[in-house]
């Protein structure tokens, strides 16, 4: 039995849990891409797929909107993979299981892929509505919108007609996204020698951490096991006598690590000294923090005497200074739009490998001079630590249009359907829309959704009340798009 059965709209919370039965992390969105040709064809409608897995389906205008402008309604076909540090779940292959708690919906022991899977449901439940007004659709699902933008990047702007976007991917009910970061991804490579070295090896676990969006949690002050991890390196290096193994902490830049494991040799006769010091340390972040990361705790692992290879400590010291002193979250807020973010960097992946770490940073900024600033201030931090970094992945920000006809239709729709004015904001996330209107000269954009907590994380929850709120709010909205 399905576990939204009795919730409404009945017919886009099917369409999610189908959605939920395809893996579609990001780079792992074939079936799920196959899935809404499908739907296309069992519903007759014309549909283009391309060699990326976008997806456009296009549908007529209903009754009195034949002649009316298109509307895209568009969303990202991919989510972002977490689970907790004791699931057994395969993305590549389960279905999410999903539970539904207090009005909420969740996966269990994973995050949910509410961004943007409640997007493509919106879409096809309109597509597949007999009885639904609305003017011509043209409903594109683009692909690994969380890792590259590949998709949007990708996508023949020339097949669509329409210059109103509807974009669902947004997080918060009751405001209109009119704006958003732009962003790059900074891939950095220390390499290291190996010398052979005898002592007691200890695991150090960091874990518990909240972790959250890079980009709508950055400003929350939330902890980086990475970075905690290089700041207690770099403290108790000063007093006991020890060498790094490895580090490794985050899969996702648009994650905030979590979580990271940091493996060090010590002089056996300092072992026991060197634990308690530990504790020491983690009693001091826990009252930095104080309630904002309950959760956090070491998990200490002392793997007993060992004569094994260490990363030599002229590369191990410059390689933790590095992580030590690089930024992590918000670098400076909107002067022009108060409480809103700016710019901001994330260390989201740091793997030891072979003979070298890698680490991997998302830069974000609604003014590209101080996103380019900020990338050549890690750059230079890089090659001061005798590093090399290369760019890729740099998407647009999109800008504010003062000018704007559909923002003022939907806030229209929205006081007149809730009593209540709709925030108008900016926000520090990408969003697909600056690279949509970079490619259709005209295109009117405005982005939504229903409330959806925690994402990008195994905390991930879709309010329930809050989905049915906004697909009502949708319909209207298509309605005046006359």
């Amino acid at each position: 039995m399905s576990v939204l059965k009795g919730f409404e709209p009945a017919n886009v919370l099917s369409y999610f849990e189908e959605l939920c039965k395809i893996p579609h992390g990001s780079g792992n969105t074939k079936a799920i891409s196959d899935y809404c040709v499908q739907f296309a064809k069992d519903h007759n409608l014309r549909y283009v797929q391309d060699e990326y897995n976008d997806v456009i389906i296009y549908k007529d205008g209903t009754e009195g909107f034949k002649n009316s402008a298109p509307v895209i309604i568009q969303g990202h076909l991919d989510m972002v993979c977490e689970k907790t540090l004791d699931s057994t779940h395969d993305f590549m292959k389960d279905p999410l299981d999903l539970k539904v708690e207090n009005g909420y919906l969740y996966a269990q022991n994973t995050s949910l892929g509410g961004d943007d899977g409640i997007a493509i449901a919106y879409a096809l439940a309109v597509l597949a509505s007999d009885t639904i007004a609305h003017p011509p659709i043209e409903a594109v699902f683009t692909v690994d919108e969380e890792t590259s933008m590949l998709g949007a990047e990708k996508l023949d702007m020339t097949l669509l007609k329409g210059r109103r976007l509807l974009n669902i991917d947004s997080e918060e009910e009751g405001v209109l996204t009119c704006g958003c970061a732009g962003g790059l991804r900074q891939h950095v490579t220390f390499d290291f020698q190996k010398v052979e070295k005898e002592g007691t090896e200890i695991e150090l676990w960091i874990k518990g951490l909240l972790g959250g969006h890079s980009g709508s949690d950055i400003h929350k002050q939330r902890g980086n096991a990475v970075k905690l991890s290089s700041r207690m390196y770099i403290h108790l290096s000063k007093t006991f006598a020890m060498d790094l193994i490895s580090i490794d902490g985050g899969e996702k830049d648009n994650v905030i690590t979590y979580s990271a494991k940091m493996r060090v040799l010590v002089d056996s006769a300092q072992a026991e000294e060197f634990i308690t010091a530990v504790r020491k340390e983690e009693a001091i972040w826990k009252k930095e923090f104080s309630n904002d990361e309950t959760g956090l705790n070491i998990e200490i692992t002392n793997a007993g005497q060992k004569n094994i290879a260490v990363i030599a400590p002229a590369d191990s010291s410059r390689i933790m200074k590095f992580i030590y002193a690089v930024p992590q979250g918000l670098i400076c807020s909107d002067r022009n739009l108060p409480g809103q973010s700016e710019t901001s960097l994330n260390l989201g992946v740091t793997v030891t490998r072979e003979e070298s770490v890698f680490m991997q940073f998302l830069l974000r900024s609604s003014i590209e001079t101080k996103k380019q600033s900020l990338c050549e201030r890690v750059g230079a931090l890089v090659e001061l630590a005798g590093g090399r970094y290369i760019i890729d992945s740099e998407y647009p920000a999109w800008g504010y249009d003062p000018n704007s006809k559909l923002r003022p239709l939907m806030r229209d729709v929205y006081v007149k359907m809730f009593e209540e004015e709709p925030r108008v904001e900016a926000v520090h996330t990408g969003l697909e829309c600056g690279i949509f209107g970079g490619h259709c000269e005209g295109l009117d954009s405005v982005s939504f959704g229903p409330n959806i907590l925690d994402i990008h994380s195994i905390n991930e929850k879709l309010d329930l009340a809050s989905v049915e709120r906004i697909w009502r709010f949708l319909l209207e909205v298509l309605k005046a798009c006359k």
